[in-house]
């Protein structure tokens, strides 16, 4: 068969049914777009989007330990151990003695990880300036009040 003739099989309309009036449908298709958006952005750099959240918690926190960084991001201890394994084993963190509670580590970052930090974080901005491009300053304001609002419904905040 000829190229003129051949046919280009049609797209079948997808009925998304309920999912279109579902909050966390949409939601999970922003946060998949947005960290592709990420990935894309920042990716040559090994970072993930939850990785690069760690690492500016530990840094804006020093000597913050695994269990408040757990509860500040929503997780459990366990996952929260696995993650700074880790973060540690690329070199980025290391774990030190508490001085307030020898049964835990403070956290700090290494000068390896203060130095991806510096590298990415101006990809980060510009990223989130793309993204972000077809809001106004008070939509955005707006918008993250509502997903507060959302994750403090869910008792997530």
């Amino acid at each position: 068969m000829s190229k003129a003739k051949r046919r280009t099989p049609r797209r079948r309309r997808i009925d998304y049914g309920i999912l279109t009036g579902l909050v966390g449908y949409r939601l999970r298709r922003a946060q998949a777009a947005v960290f592709g958006h990420f990935l894309d952005s920042v990716g040559e750099h090994g970072v993930t989007p939850g990785q690069f959240g760690v690492l500016i918690l530990i840094e804006a926190n020093p000597r913050l330990s695994q269990s408040a960084l757990a509860e500040a991001l929503g997780i459990e201890r366990s996952t929260m151990v696995t993650v700074i394994d880790r973060l540690e084993s690329r070199g980025w963190v290391a774990r030190k003695s508490s001085k307030t509670d020898r049964r835990s580590y403070a956290l700090a970052l290494t000068k390896a990880g203060a130095g991806l930090l510096a590298r990415v974080t101006p990809l980060v901005r510009r990223h989130e300036r793309q993204f972000n491009a077809g809001l106004g300053k008070e939509e955005k304001a707006v918008l993250i009040e509502l997903l507060e609002r959302v994750a403090a419904a869910a008792g997530r905040s």
